[in-house]
């Protein structure tokens, strides 16, 4: 890669960040402007309580409430469970909301379930095991009895209360999922009573002076039709102003060394149904002009789609929920030395507004993982109980980084070839392998016109230099004449650049595909070593973090950086005699050894199926170079037997 193709390759990556920052701030200016606008008056209809709340989380001290009363005045909170193949739900009377969303490994025993354990979940179960029981609390069953806790063998897609020694740290209940809520905090502490529970529905009820709330979940007769779905009905008599339906706060995913939170929703824009993602607020965000048809609430990897059936009121909400507040699992892992402090793991809560009727209002909910073939799934079956209308559920996989609106429609071409790969041969990692190859065969053409371009140079480079240093005093002359030779030559300079260009959506949709695909989520490749394709490798660890490096070691970064430096110095259009080289050339070469490094402290944090993507990519493209090379040494050569041929059958002619 030459001094002019890496400018370029970081002149147009500093162009799209700027577009991409551009509308960030522009957005943002958007939000202050409106809470200029209206935060007086917001103030002024906050309840005091509201206000303690808010003092709180600036503080960043977590909010503490005793274990035995999350309902006001101190009333006794009940629990209550449904369950199914894909779902452990546990309600609580307080909101009659959803306390835990508990999702089933996939096991001999349950082979439906597609959620696969991963390091966090069993380094929770050996640093904290209360905190890893499934319920977290005893909760009723419709036959009677009590499901009792059992330490592991489930994910928390929410975030759950924090079991600690001394305080536990308990979710309040206005950040319950599927609760109704509203700016004064007695409604989202509403005690309900049961009025029906069976194996695969629940009903609540709660009356206050001036309304009436009734709220029915129940699962479908054959879970199997859509799996991870629950259908929810609430029946709202009396006063329903001001009343939202909240999505709850989903557990963290750690994507590439951050929090893969995501916000979407799905809405019509003329004849065209569109898929939008907001900026993650950093206060409470408030969209009136949307009527979204579902909203969905990721961690990037897994989250909840909320699907209303009929009229609502349009727009929505998105609140900002300080870690600190409803802490995610994730900060239990090495307390002692706070790996994942929870400040830098904040929460996002949608509320969706209620309908002012007396109608009841019912709500699709897909609470689960965006496998693939598991929200095709779902989206068939609604599509055969709505007479062919699509759901639209398989847009809420999220593609992560700033270029995710250029690299989308490539990272879905190539998850396509992924899956079929995978299907062919059953393996995750082979298959990144395999779409290397693909990708490769199809840039062959683009990445050996470049490699024989830089050859090329190479081989003119003593003539380059000899230009130069006659023509030390006239610099336009010497660019002149070296013109000239890379035209009697056939080269072009920049003839690297637009292979490059070409590449790029490529690229990043790739790199955008094996950040964010559910399907390598706890895909073993080397147990022991390779034990989750979309975080990083972990060859060993240690109790105390270091800066950056934390307390693993990652290997596969460090090979891809040993393999880049072969690389480039392969690949190099630099003489071999380093006396032959000019300054420009040497600052070339100290360009290249900085990226190399720069490369390998990049990808330390990135998945380790991307490091194998990167890794593959480069050792086929030394195969390449190496073939490249001897072909067109071949061929000169042959050309100077030609040539040597043809100056010695001159003499014998011109005897005749």
């Amino acid at each position: 890669m030459d001094k002019r193709t890496i400018i370029f390759v970081l002149a147009l990556s500093l162009a799209f960040f700027g577009i991409k920052f551009g509308f960030s701030y522009y957005e943002t200016k958007e939000r202050e402007e409106w809470l200029k606008k209206h935060g007086k008056e917001l103030a002024k209809k906050t309840d005091p309580k509201q206000k303690i709340i808010e003092q709180v989380q600036a503080k960043e001290k977590p909010f503490v409430l005793p274990i035995a009363t999350e309902a006001k005045n101190n009333l006794p909170c009940e629990y209550y469970v449904l369950e199914n193949d894909y779902l452990q739900l546990v309600f609580s009377t307080v909101g009659a909301a959803l306390v835990e969303i508990n999702l089933p490994f996939k096991t001999k025993k349950n082979e439906k379930s597609v959620v696969l354990p991963i390091e966090f979940d069993r380094e929770i179960v050996e640093q904290s095991p209360e905190n890893a029981a499934f319920p977290l609390h005893s909760a009723k069953l419709a036959s009677g009895g009590t499901k009792e806790k059992s330490i592991g063998g489930y994910y928390p897609l929410l975030r759950r209360t924090q079991l600690n020694k001394t305080n536990d740290i308990v979710v309040p209940p206005r950040f319950f999922a599927l609760n109704v809520v509203s700016e004064f905090p007695e409604v989202a502490s509403l005690a309900y009573k049961v009025k029906k529970f069976t194996d695969k529905e629940i009903v609540f009820e709660a009356e206050q002076a001036h309304r009436r709330i009734t709220k029915r979940f129940y699962f479908l007769d054959n879970a199997d039709d859509a799996p991870y779905s629950l259908t929810l009905d609430i029946k709202l008599e009396g006063d329903s102003r001001g009343l939202f339906l909240s999505s709850g706060i989903p557990e963290v995913e750690w994507i590439s060394g951050s929090p893969g939170n995501v916000i979407k929703y799905h809405t019509v824009k003329g004849k065209s149904s569109v898929v939008e993602k907001i900026d993650l607020p950093k206060d409470l965000f408030t969209l009136t002009s949307a009527s979204p048809d579902w909203i969905c609430n990721s961690n990037g990897f897994l989250g909840f789609i909320i699907n209303p059936t009929n009229d609502v009121e349009s727009g929505f909400r998105a609140e900002f929920v300080p870690g600190t507040q409803v802490p995610s699992r994730l900060s239990l892992i090495d307390r002692e030395y706070s790996l994942f402090p929870m400040k830098d793991m904040p929460g996002y809560n949608v509320q969706l507004p209620l309908k002012n009727s007396h109608e009841i209002m019912q709500y699709r909910l897909f609470l689960g993982p965006f496998d693939d073939i598991i929200l095709k799934k779902v989206d068939a079956y609604y599509a055969q109980e709505l007479g062919g209308k699509n759901s639209d559920y398989i847009a809420c996989q999220t593609f992560h980084g700033w270029f995710a609106f250029i690299s989308e429609p490539f990272a879905k071409f190539l998850f396509f070839l992924m899956k079929f790969f995978y299907n062919c041969f059953g393996s995750w990692a082979l298959s990144i392998f395999l779409i290397t190859c693909v990708l490769r065969l199809l840039l062959y053409p683009l990445n050996t016109w470049s490699m024989r371009s830089m050859k090329s140079m190479q081989r003119i480079a003593p003539a380059v230099k000899a230009i130069q240093e006659r023509h030390k005093k006239d610099p336009q002359k010497a660019q002149q004449e070296i013109m000239k030779l890379y035209r009697e030559n056939g080269v072009n300079p920049l003839s690297g650049c637009l292979p490059l260009i070409i590449q790029m959506p490529f690229l990043i949709g790739m790199f955008d595909l094996l950040k964010s695909a559910f399907e390598l989520r706890g895909a073993v490749f080397i147990p022991g070593w390779i034990n989750d394709l979309s975080a990083p490798d972990v060859l060993f660890s240690w109790n105390y973090p270091l800066p950056f490096i934390g307390n693993e070691f990652h290997l596969l970064p460090f090979v891809l950086g040993g393999i880049m430096f072969v690389q480039q110095n392969l690949m190099s259009n630099l003489p071999k005699d380093k006396s032959l080289w000019t300054d420009q050339q040497k600052q070339q070469r100290s360009m290249g050894n900085i990226m190399t490094l720069v490369m390998t402290v990049l990808f330390y944090q990135f998945p380790s199926g991307l490091n194998i993507y990167w890794i593959s990519s480069m050792l086929l493209g030394i195969a390449q170079q190496l073939w490249t090379n001897k072909t067109m040494d071949a061929r000169a050569d042959a050309k100077a037997d030609a040539e040597l041929s043809k100056a010695t059958l001159k003499p014998s002619k011109a005897k005749k």
